[in-house]
């Protein structure tokens, strides 16, 4: 980690803050940065949830055009391969992510924010694939994770007219999952408890459902019953069966 994203951890959450000011602008730097705060939640024990946050006025405004406006294709490869790469990092954090968007979520920010297991917006968010009037498409798993949120018909709308939606439209078509005054405080809140929880089962479960949704439904049911399977391993499982029998509330030690 570095100057531009910290991991920050409190009662069992690890908040990944972007802190580029004023827009949290998508460079090499805070790529770099966000990929070592990924693999740090993603390791550390006392981490049990992760919240994604931009800050009060922004989430990210999208990759940092004058570092891309020069390129050429043999430059820009390496570089959005590499940002994918990292991207896909965020998304295989083997914790509950929430995403908090406050502000802009445009391009670059748009696809951080869809890497997340579940998204809260602001009533004053925007969020939104703009590239192509940039004359480019989405090139951080834009065109990719945007169908398999909303659907085919309308990322093909957002993403060919560049359009900005606000928060209540994000809201309607399963782009974002809460609208909150304080989205950061809801986020937190709400990944205190999967930090309580058992977490082997949440892992296994966001596994299952990521996973499963890029392979036939076969392999998919598959998948989910090694991962159901193996959880009888676990004391939480132990626990929480116990728990129900005995009509008491479980203790899960995350274990």
């Amino acid at each position: 980690m570095g100057e531009l994203v910290r991991l920050e951890v409190e009662n069992g959450v690890g908040t990944i803050r972007l802190d580029r000011p004023p827009m949290n602008a998508i460079d090499e730097a805070l790529t770099a940065d966000l990929h070592a705060a990924a693999l740090e939640a993603g390791r550390r024990h006392d981490v049990g949830a992760v919240v994604l946050y931009g800050g009060e006025k922004v989430f990210a405004a999208g990759a940092d055009v004058k570092m891309m406006a020069p390129m050429g294709p043999d430059e820009v490869r390496p570089m959005i391969q590499n940002l994918q790469e990292v991207f896909n990092a965020v998304e295989d954090i083997p914790k509950v992510v929430i995403a908090a968007v406050t502000g802009f979520a445009l391009g670059g920010g748009c696809e951080l924010a869809m890497c997340a297991d579940l998204r809260f917006a602001s009533p004053t968010a925007k969020l939104g694939q703009p590239e192509i009037t940039l004359g480019i498409i989405p090139g951080a798993g834009g065109t990719q994770r945007l169908p398999r949120l909303v659907g085919l018909s309308r990322a093909k709308d957002l993403i060919l007219t560049g359009r900005q939606v606000d928060a209540e439209e994000a809201l309607r078509i399963g782009l974002v999952d809460r609208i909150a005054e304080d989205p950061y405080a809801e986020a937190v809140e709400l990944a205190r408890g999967f930090a309580g929880g058992p977490r082997a089962a949440l892992r296994a479960a966001k596994a299952a459902v990521t996973w499963g949704s890029r392979v036939d439904l076969r392999t998919g049911v598959a998948f989910e019953r090694e991962a159901f399977s193996d959880l009888f391993t676990t004391a939480d499982q132990k626990e929480g069966m116990a728990a129900f029998v005995e009509k008491r509330k479980p203790d899960f030690t995350g274990r």
